[in-house]
């Protein structure tokens, strides 16, 4: 049976942790917001076992796979070395994180950048072993308690005492600085100086299975079990706590506790969630799956100094915010669908939805107990509701199928016409109402008895009004969903319009879809996409209301307005809320940041907060409503710790991991070649809430970043050099808090590194060593080198002076030479010309003998002429002179012919006679007359020789020669 009872204990674990007290409240009215930590989020095992918070603000978790760790922002986990479930987790100043588990304790602490851990169990004295479960660690100065089943271990100055009951240990208990543990079957014992004392009354409770005891007023004890609930010991005896709580412990199993600020219990129970108790024991909350858990077994609880609820589950961790002024009611199982308005009304609450109109009671009693709702549907009110309004008393409801009035959970039809929208009191006749509807505008009265009756429709305007007011004119100004704005003008009866105009782009607004009217103090406002506009009625145009807009901000574009009471109205911008505060003077105060819970939660244009009294809103959201308590609003609490540099990696090419935490006392560096870096920092607040962090790298940055969500930076191709990552953080825009700083030195190049400069230095001495030496064997060298050179340049000089002698010997005959070639060149060009003029007196003269008479005037006869005619062929035509000529043609003209014969054998006589008179640049009358031929003859022999000297068509013949 022992066996079976501790395999029973082990889904009842309790982690108290004692809180000090503080104003404020916890309300009873919905339950507070709860943020669901799913095992998609932490990847872990679904049981989590134990909580607790280190001093930097990091929270752990005794996970049925090992250890978690969670700053708000990125979860780690922690494998043990069998991979044993964490049941207990408990964490000391010195940054040292206990755990326990099966057959193993110790602690995880940080070293080299990475959480490390460090087993304890070798310190056991006399060889014993862990042989079952640690369940509770708890720190108590400087030494530690790990409690079993079996034997308490107490760990103190790396020594560990055991302490070991004569029957098996339930739970070790903190209550202040006692601590109590139940011995199963003998009662309970406090532990004093390393050993147990029975209780006084002890034994009595035995049998109830103690789960949890929590110090109470006057130094009493408030003991809850798991089979009798709750007690109350004065340290002599236990007596049952008188709570209507008991019943509900006893029925769905008390499984832990923990105290809460402001003098509040909670218990986790195994099958219906969290109950948490005032201290008087009445039940001010209810939180289970239904109204926000993940699950109904609670395996752990813990409270911070942020007055945030952390609950271990059996499938997930949950963290609920106690203190808020924000509670909830969520429709869970889709009993009433979308929540399109609310209002309270004789002690009901109702609520408009799509799917008809449901209503429960509204029990406040100050907001502080526990309020359990109990929705109906209002008999025949199926289909949609848009709008919820009391007015002198009444509740009127506008309906998709007409108008109603409200009483005591029961409707009455006061108008047929569809879809009641918008309902608003005249101006101009307070006794009477008017409302927008599918179909235009319909007027209401009040009957003899006072009740709120149709008067008629208004005749001549059958557009769909969403939004109608009133200016102070008395005119009539109707929005429509996409056609713009509306002004009418009605009869003195108010039953027919007699004029209206509608107003779009041409009248300066910036479209017409969406447009919405606000009274916003007696004067309406008109909000649109790019801002609110007002219109001015002597230019009939419509202008940016500047003032508004700026003071606003990014709300400048909200679509709905919502009265809050004296001068405080709600901006609702796209799903986001603000609460503005209008001062007589200065600047409107607009408070966005406690309702960033709010955003995209409620129905989009058809937002709806309605004010129950001075402190309380009821405010629609999707699936349920929001009770907003002002009076209970408290302070944010303050930044606790700066940032944390968490996780440091390497990105150059593939991740890898350079420190788990920034904090370290290792100095990181990095090699030159991996320069690529990413670090992620957190900040270690859990609350709902808009965090923003702004960063600065020291020796890469020249000024602070802008404020930005991100939890991350890269920084790419870091040179070489040390860097200081300077990183703050702000809640809700507020004041930045602590700067953390995160040093690490990109280390230089290799051939840049310290080795690498001493290396330099010595090669550079051995250089200069190696140098001198070298100089000196040069300079000897050299000495040798110019002796010789002086020696040589002696000779080269008096060869050169020979030289030049000889050289001037050449010249001197070069030039005589030159001379006698001028003159051959003179003789030959003589003698040529000599030839050319005696051919042609030849010529001549065989020209006049034709022309001879004799004494008759008969020409001579043709022997005689013949006779005389071949001595002048003769002569012209004597080989001789050619002979001579060509003699010394070739002594001023180095062998001209034998060249031409070697180089072109085709060649006869005539043809070397054309190349030397070409050569010698002679004209073709003078080429003609030397060979005795006409012009046309030298032409057709200059073009015979061109061709067999193969001369190009670009080159003249002569030049060809002349080159030769």
């Amino acid at each position: 049976m022992l066996k079976v009872f501790f395999y029973t204990c082990l889904v009842l674990v309790s982690l108290s942790a004692a809180a000090s007290q503080s104003p404020g409240g916890i309300h009873g009215m919905g339950v507070p917001y709860v943020e669901n930590y799913p095992k998609t989020a932490y990847r872990a095992g679904n049981q989590n076992w134990s909580v607790t918070k280190d001093e930097k603000g990091i929270m752990y978790f005794g996970n049925a796979e090992g250890l978690l760790a969670f700053d708000g922002r990125y979860w780690q986990k922690y494998a043990m070395p069998q991979r044993q479930i964490v049941r207990a987790v408990a964490s000391d100043h010195r940054g040292r994180i206990y755990v326990g588990g099966f057959g193993e304790f110790g602690y995880w602490t940080h070293g080299n950048g990475k959480l490390l851990y460090q087993s304890l169990t070798k310190l056991i004295p006399g060889g014993l072993k862990v042989t079952d479960e640690v369940w509770k660690i708890y720190v108590d100065g400087d030494r530690v308690l790990f409690q079993s089943f079996s034997r308490i271990y107490i760990y103190k100055d790396q020594h560990i005492q055991v302490i070991k009951a004569p029957k098996p240990f339930l739970f070790l208990h903190r209550a202040g600085s006692r601590f109590f543990a139940e011995v199963i079957g003998s009662g309970l014992y406090e532990l004093k100086n390393a050993g147990l004392q029975p209780l006084p009354g002890g034994l009595s409770i035995s049998k109830s299975g103690v789960l949890s005891i929590l110090p109470y007023d006057n130094n009493q004890l408030l003991v809850g079990t798991n089979r009798n609930g709750l007690f109350l010991y004065d340290g002599q005896k236990f007596r049952p706590f008188q709570s209507p709580a008991n019943e509900f412990l006893i029925t769905y199993q008390l499984n832990n506790g923990v105290r809460l600020k402001g003098g509040y219990y909670a218990y986790g129970t195994i099958l219906n969630g969290i109950i948490i108790l005032d201290h008087k024991g009445f039940i001010v909350q209810k939180i289970n799956k239904s109204s926000g858990l993940q699950n109904n077994t609670v395996l752990s609880l813990y409270t911070d100094e942020e007055q945030n609820l952390w609950a271990g589950l059996d499938n997930g961790i949950d963290r609920v915010e106690l203190n808020s002024p924000l509670y909830f009611y969520f429709d869970k199982a889709g009993q009433f669908g979308t929540v399109y308005s609310s209002i309270i009304d004789r002690d009901k609450i109702y609520l408009g939805t799509n799917q008809g109109l449901f209503y429960s009671n509204w029990k406040p009693e100050g907001g502080n107990a526990y309020t359990s709702f109990n929705f109906r549907l209002v008999p025949n009110s199926q289909g949609q509701v848009w709008d919820l309004s009391r007015i002198d008393g009444q509740l009127l409801c506008g309906h998709n199928d007409g108008t109603f009035r409200i009483t005591d959970g029961h409707m009455e039809k006061i108008s047929a016409e569809n879809g009641g929208w918008t309902i608003r009191r005249l101006q101009t006749h307070p006794d009477q109402l008017i409302q927008g509807t599918y179909t235009g505008l319909v007027v209401y009265k009040k009957d003899e008895a006072g009740n709120w009756l149709f008067s008629h429709k208004i005749v001549g305007f059958q557009e769909p009004s969403r939004y109608v007011e009133q200016d102070s004119r008395g005119d009539i100004w109707v929005g429509h969903a996409y056609k713009g704005l509306y002004r009418l003008k009605l009869s003195p009866d108010l039953r027919k319009v007699t004029s209206y105009r509608s107003y779009d782009e041409r009248n300066g607004l910036p479209g017409t879809y969406n447009i919405s009217l606000f009274n916003l103090e007696r004067k309406i406002v008109f909000s649109t996409n790019r801002g609110f506009y007002t219109y001015d009625e002597i230019a009939d145009r419509f202008s940016p209301y500047t003032t508004l807009n700026r003071s606003l901000g990014s709300f400048a574009a909200s679509n709905n307005i919502i009265p809050a009471g004296e001068r405080k109205y709600w901006f609702v911008s796209r799903g986001r809320v603000a609460l503005g505060t209008l001062p007589e003077t200065g600047r409107l105060r607009l408070d966005s940041n406690r309702f960033s819970i709010l955003d995209g939660r409620m129905v989009q244009y058809y937002e709806n907060i309605s004010r129950i009294n001075t402190n309380l809103y009821l405010i629609s959201v999707d699936d349920g409503f929001a009770i907003y308590n002002n009076a209970g609003t408290v302070q944010q609490p303050a930044i606790a710790s700066g940032v944390l540099i968490r996780k440091v990696e390497d990105i150059t090419d593939t991740y890898q991991t350079i420190t788990e935490q920034g904090q370290t006392d290792e100095r990181v560096e990095l090699e030159n070649s991996r320069n690529n870096i990413r670090i992620a920092y957190a900040l270690p607040y859990y609350r709902q809430a808009s965090v923003r962090y702004q960063y600065y790298l020291d020796g890469y940055s020249q000024k602070w970043s802008d404020w930005t969500g991100a939890t991350q930076k890269d920084f790419t191709n870091l040179a070489a050099g040390t860097y200081v990552f300077s990183v703050r953080a702000s809640v809700n825009n507020g004041k930045p808090g602590k700067i953390t700083r995160f040093e690490f030195r990109v280390l230089p190049p290799w051939y840049a590194s310290r080795a690498a400069l001493i290396f330099y230095v010595l090669l550079a001495g051995l250089g200069a060593y190696a140098g001198k030496i070298i100089y000196e064997r040069k300079l000897r060298r050299d000495q040798r080198k110019i002796a010789a050179k002086l020696q040589l340049e002696q000779e080269e000089y008096l060869k050169k002076e020979a030289e030049a002698t000889e050289k001037q010997i050449i010249r001197l005959q070069t030039e005589k030479l030159q001379a006698e070639l001028a003159g051959k060149s003179r003789e030959l060009a003589n003698s040529a010309m000599s030839l050319v003029y005696k051919n042609e007196l030849l010529q001549k003269l065989s020209q006049e003998i034709g022309k001879l008479r004799d004494g008759n005037g008969q020409k001579l006869p043709e022997d005689q002429l013949r006779k005389i005619q071949k001595v002048i062929d003769e002569g012209m035509n004597d080989e001789r002179d050619w002979n001579l000529f060509e003699s010394s043609f070739n002594e001023a003209h180095e062998s001209f012919f034998k060249k031409l014969k070697v180089n072109h054998p085709d060649l006869v006589p005539n043809d070397l006679k054309l190349c030397a008179y070409l050569r010698m640049n002679m004209s073709s009358k003078e080429i003609a007359s030397l060979l005795n031929i006409s012009l046309r003859g030298v032409e057709i022999r200059r073009y015979r020789l061109r061709k067999k000297l193969n001369v190009p068509h670009d080159k003249n013949l002569t030049e060809f020669l002349i080159e030769l």
